[in-house]
């Protein structure tokens, strides 16, 4: 355990003005506090913390850092309180020593639901003060290394928590070194097996070809020296955990690996490191498609190098990253780099918050906590963000755009603004016009197209890969939805305002608004455009007076359901294929359109059977789900009789320009003898007919029950195939389902 002096010392090794009297007093206290506690392994608990604060003396962090590190468990683990903690230390140690305990109550592996809030909590901690998470990697570097003191199952979800949050965070914050140690030892815990057999191999291998290290280091401080350039090169094997990754994305063997051994050389400026470059590749053939420069254009976390990968003595492939000091110390060190003391001072961490591309990524996901998603979809988006690694593309005016790999023209626009993805409707690439889910490279220059008015599709949400662009296309999905109910509530609501002779206004509807348990005039809009809210309810509610609507079931043969005359219950016009009435309206009256079918407004078919222009036909207005239009013969219409308010009265309204076809279903009893089959399938081909899904159930040796769900685009077309199917020996009954 370190002694009292020892720490005071590693402190005044980097910092000559530290104050010793304050890093004394956080000793003596948190030493007193934790008494004889002790850690899974047997050893006092004290000498955790201190650790943890050796750790961070490493990266030569300020004496605030450091106390707060020596006292990070008191408040949780002992009698301590923050109160009693800044009185004796200060403001500023309070709030570090109070961010680290509520980090620490959280739990970042557990339902989904949970762990996606929790993890808002760790980063709301973080992003204040960026020493909060460099204390907490450090304490979380140290409970790994110890990790197998801890039972089985605590020591899972600990290295599955590290390895999902903690260490791709240290890769984002820049930390690389913290990063694959965090890594590596998750992944000792969480796959034994595999990290025993890579080591295994690894090992195998260096006895084997490890005498190529000192061959090439030697070959090239040689070369380099020759040229005037003093350089520091140094080799080593890479970590088990970045081989099996490599093994896994690529799904490769060991043996089909090639560049096992990275070299680094640190020079003292951006030239040389290409003047490096220019000797390696004229030493060795490089391997084309295995050069990225990161000087040039640094990674969001402010990583700078530039990485190449050659062929070296014995054919075999080295990996080489060449950069200056204080390039790799910001790549070991990455945020942690800039509180490093300089001259007996610490920098400013504030300035350097503004600066930092890591910095400015939390900051960029914590604004993501205002967008109103939920906890879930928060931690998944963030931890596509932590995971991936990026390409670099170009605006047309030169910005510069930095995505993770994988994304497209559609997160490009989103990376530029939501408005411009909202609106994007195409897109040129490097001056090509190329689909807007061409996956984008590396120095793409990427021009979108937009149309005003235009709403983001759906399905975009499953085809993006950051998470801005997914919680954009989910917003504005589900406002267009809500602009849509709303219209139709709205609709609804006025028809329902003028059959009881009074006036309706937003202005009455807002002054009932308590009555209605709603908190704004378009909530109750939408709740009655999806079904959730009676129209009479709410002219109840706007005019208490009024006597309440008589709801009688709906005499269907009398309203001329699917009659095409204009008279019916509610007239609701969709604007494609089908039209919905009001009670006491001709066929004069203004209608309501609707989206067609298939479009983002909810109005569907009933499920098992569906309906075809040319059946009488009735609207069921389902609460939260919209309008199913079922068949007038259906029997799931008899649920319904007690609740007429859900009714309305729909006939076709069929566009002969736009043909399109409709859902339906048949059930069969066919011979059991081969080919029977492909009989019933070609004859419905023959006539035009789209089959769907088709299932079989056998109930004998002799004979199969098949159902079929077909497209069909009218009464007439399903007609013609069931008679023609009739005809066929093989089969000896077929009807039409109804649902």
């Amino acid at each position: 355990m370190m002694r009292q002096y020892e720490l005071v010392d590693r402190v005044r090794s980097y910092n000559p003005n530290t104050d010793e009297d304050l890093l004394n007093r956080a000793y003596v206290y948190a030493m007193r506090a934790h008494g004889t506690q002790k850690r899974a392994s047997g050893d006092p608990f004290f000498a955790h913390p201190l650790e943890v604060a050796a750790l961070l003396t490493d990266l030569k962090l300020d004496d605030a850092t450091i106390v707060a590190a020596v006292l990070h468990d008191t408040v949780e683990d002992t009698a301590a309180t923050l109160e009693e903690i800044e009185s004796m230390f200060g403001p500023d140690i309070r709030r570090l020593v109070d961010g680290l305990t509520k980090i620490k109550k959280l739990d970042l592996v557990s339902k989904k639901a949970a762990q996606g809030e929790n993890f808002r909590k760790l980063l709301l901690a973080i992003v204040d003060d960026v020493r909060v998470l460099l204390v907490k990697l450090a304490d979380r570097l140290h409970n790994m290394r110890t990790l197998h003191f801890m039972a089985p199952e605590k020591r899972l979800r600990i290295a599955e928590e590290t390895a999902e949050i903690y260490a791709p965070l240290a890769g984002r914050m820049g930390m690389q070194e913290l990063r694959e140690e965090l890594e590596e030892l998750a992944f000792r815990h969480i796959k034994p097996e595999a990290h025993a057999t890579v080591t295994k191999r690894l090992e195998e291998v260096t006895e084997r070809e490890g005498s190529v290290i000192g061959e090439i280091e030697k070959d090239l401080k040689d070369k380099l020296a020759a040229s005037g350039i003093e350089a520091d090169v140094s080799g080593r094997r890479k970590r088990p955990y970045s081989i099996w990754k490599k093994m896994e994305r690529k799904s490769i063997s060991f043996e089909q690996l090639s560049d096992i051994f990275g070299f680094r050389v640190i020079v003292a400026t951006p030239e040389d490191c290409y003047r490096v470059l220019g000797i390696v590749h004229m030493t060795w053939p490089m391997v084309p498609g295995r050069y990225k420069d990161y000087i040039s254009t640094p990674k969001q976390n402010d990583y700078r190098s530039i990485h190449t990968t050659v062929v070296g003595p014995g054919h075999s492939r080295v990996e080489l990253q060449i950069r200056t000091d204080t390039m790799d110390r910001i790549a070991e060190y990455g945020i942690a780099a800039h509180a490093h003391y300089k001259d007996g001072r610490t920098t400013e961490l504030a300035h350097y918050a503004d600066e930092s591309r890591a910095y400015q990524w939390l900051r960029r996901t914590v604004d993501l906590l205002a967008e109103g998603d939920s906890p879930e979809e928060f931690l998944e988006h963030t931890k596509l963000e932590l995971f991936h690694d990026q390409v670099f593309c170009f605006t047309p005016k030169g910005r510069l755009i930095a995505l993770p790999r994988g994304a497209t023209s559609i997160d490009f626009a989103y990376a530029i603004h939501t408005n411009v993805g909202n609106s994007a409707v195409g897109a040129k690439i490097n001056g090509r016009i190329a689909p807007l889910l061409t996956e984008l490279a590396n120095g793409d220059e990427v021009e979108i197209t937009r149309a005003e008015g235009q709403t983001p599709p759906a399905a975009w949400e499953s085809l993006v890969v950051t998470g801005k662009a997914r919680a954009a296309i989910r917003r504005a999905t589900r406002s267009a939805v809500r602009r849509q109910y709303s219209g139709l509530g709205r609709q609804i609501l006025e028809r329902a305002f003028g059959r009881a002779d009074r006036p309706f206004s937003d202005e009455k509807l807002k002054a009932a608004l308590k009555r209605l348990a709603r908190n704004a005039v378009d909530d109750v809009l939408a709740a009655v455009g999806r079904g959730e809210m009676y129209s009479g309810d709410v002219v109840k509610a706007v005019y208490p007076d009024l006597e309440p609507e008589k709801r009688a079931t709906p005499d269907l043969k009398a309203a001329g359901a699917g009659t095409g005359n204009g008279k019916g219950w509610f007239e609701l016009r969709q604007g494609e294929n089908l039209k919905f009435k009001l009670p006491g309206e001709g066929p004069g009256d203004n209608a309501i359109p609707i989206r067609g079918l298939g479009g983002d407004l909810p109005v569907r078919f009933a499920p098992n059977g569906g309906a075809v222009p040319g059946d009488r036909i009735v609207g069921i207005l389902t609460p939260g789900e919209g309008v199913t239009i079922y068949p007038i013969q259906s029997p799931a219409l008899a649920a319904f009789d007690n609740e007429p308010e859900r009714w309305l009265d729909v006939r076709w309204d069929l566009d002969d320009k736009a043909m399109q076809r409709f859902p339906a279903r048949i059930a069969l009893n066919s011979i059991n003898e081969p080919g029977s089959l492909a009989q019933i399938t070609t004859t419905i081909a023959e006539h035009d007919g789209n089959i769907d899904a088709v299932a079989m159930h056998r109930p004998n040796p002799d004979f199969t029950n098949v159902t079929i769900d077909l497209t069909v685009w009218d009464l007439k077309h399903l007609s013609a195939i069931i008679s023609e199917l009739r005809e066929k020996r093989v089969i000896s009954r077929v009807e039409r389902v109804v649902g």
